[in-house]
């Protein structure tokens, strides 16, 4: 037992005098969160939409109707223009889409509010010109349009609606794009500390000797092995805690679930990559070939593993791939106990998943595992 907290005090050490170690795993994923969170933080309310709108008709309705466009809300700006300044506005970039309200627009207006419906007449009056290349612009402008449109003809009919509808948002807690964030840095740093750290500093060990030297001794494999899983584990929680904290205290990030169940999930991470990290360390016979083969397994992950946005986004040809690897279940697990204040219970397909991942791994790490180079 002495061994094994002083080969634990050791390990930790080395952690602390390294400084890779330091920048890569603390500060780096604290300069991350405080860049994504800044220029990202606000999550959905950043997108903007600039609709130009050439009033041709200029009239009290056709001005009713500018006004509402530019009362829309947060994120939605109006600029009053004419047809041909407004289109090369559109194809320029300075503005997402162009609003046409034609002449006549306030005449027929007036003749619906006396009963007459425009004679059969339904041309179009209020054209939208947009890039349908751009699916965000497209649905959401042609949405904004209609319903102000629509909105405008109910008012002239006098149509009142025989069944109302009503939202209720089921979500009681403020959540920004920070909070689906910060659980996916927490992934990203558990999988690059252990998978890629462990690959390389165990495969630069071998080839040093360390190993060998190691094997000399009394010392057990499965001592040298349980203290390198605490020294890491203890690593990982400090990183975590400290990460959280800045989160709370500069973007007011929560972690409603139970802090018991979010450790959890990191000591779960954590030995899932850590296994794998053995895993590429034994099959590769120096640092530099473990390097890039365990960045080429990670680096994908990154991109599909839910980090920086959901995986439902993803192309339907990747989903079998998000829902085979572990770190997608183990972004799911820290998001769901972080913002939803899941239970055991309710996340008991990633902590299953998780879990297999890391039998499943652990076994192949200790029939793979070699002290010193063949």
């Amino acid at each position: 037992m002495k061994a094994y907290w002083r080969l634990t005090w050791a390990q930790l050490l080395l952690f602390i005098r390294n400084k890779n170690t330091i920048i890569w795993s603390l500060i780096l994923p604290v300069l991350m969160i405080l860049a994504l969170g800044t220029f990202l933080g606000k999550g959905t309310d950043q997108f903007q939409l600039t609709l130009a709108v050439a009033d041709e008709d200029d009239t009290t309705a056709s001005r009713a109707l500018v006004k509402s466009l530019a009362e829309t809300g947060p994120g939605f700006a109006t600029v009053n223009t004419t047809r041909a300044e407004g289109m090369s506005r559109v194809k320029q970039g300075d503005a997402q889409a162009l609003v046409v309200l034609k002449r006549g627009l306030g005449e027929r207006l007036r003749s619906a509010e006396g009963g007459d419906r425009g004679a059969g007449d339904s041309s179009a009056l209020v054209s939208l010109y947009l890039d349908r290349s751009n699916p965000t612009v497209s649905q959401v402008g042609s949405t904004v349009i209609g319903e102000a449109v629509d909105r405008l003809n109910k008012e002239a009919v006098n149509y009142r609606p025989p069944v109302g509808m009503e939202v209720v948002n089921i979500q009681t807690r403020p959540l920004g794009y920070i909070d689906f964030l910060v659980p996916g840095i927490l992934s990203l740093m558990i999988m690059s500390n252990n998978l890629n750290g462990v690959a390389a500093t165990i495969a630069s060990w071998r080839e040093r000797g360390i190993l060998r030297r190691m094997q000399g001794t009394p010392l057990k494999s499965s001592t040298f092995i349980a203290a390198q899983i605490t020294a890491r584990v203890l690593l990982n929680g400090l990183q975590a805690v400290l990460l959280i904290l800045v989160a709370y205290f500069v973007y007011g990030v929560h972690v409603y679930g139970s802090w018991v169940l979010l450790l959890m999930f990191l000591l779960l991470g954590t030995l899932t990559f850590m296994s794998m990290g053995f895993i590429i360390a034994s099959l590769t016979r120096t640092p530099e070939s473990a390097g890039p083969i365990a960045g080429m397994i990670s680096f994908p992950m990154i991109f599909v593993g839910g980090i920086f946005f959901p995986v439902r986004d993803l192309p339907g040809i990747l989903q079998p791939v998000v829902k085979a690897i572990p770190i997608g279940y183990l972004t799911d697990a820290l998001r769901a106990v972080m913002n939803e204040g899941a239970t055991l219970a309710q996340t008991a397909t990633p902590a299953t998943v998780l879990t297999a991942w890391l039998v499943v791994s652990f076994t192949v790490a200790s029939l793979t595992f070699r002290w010193d180079v063949k």
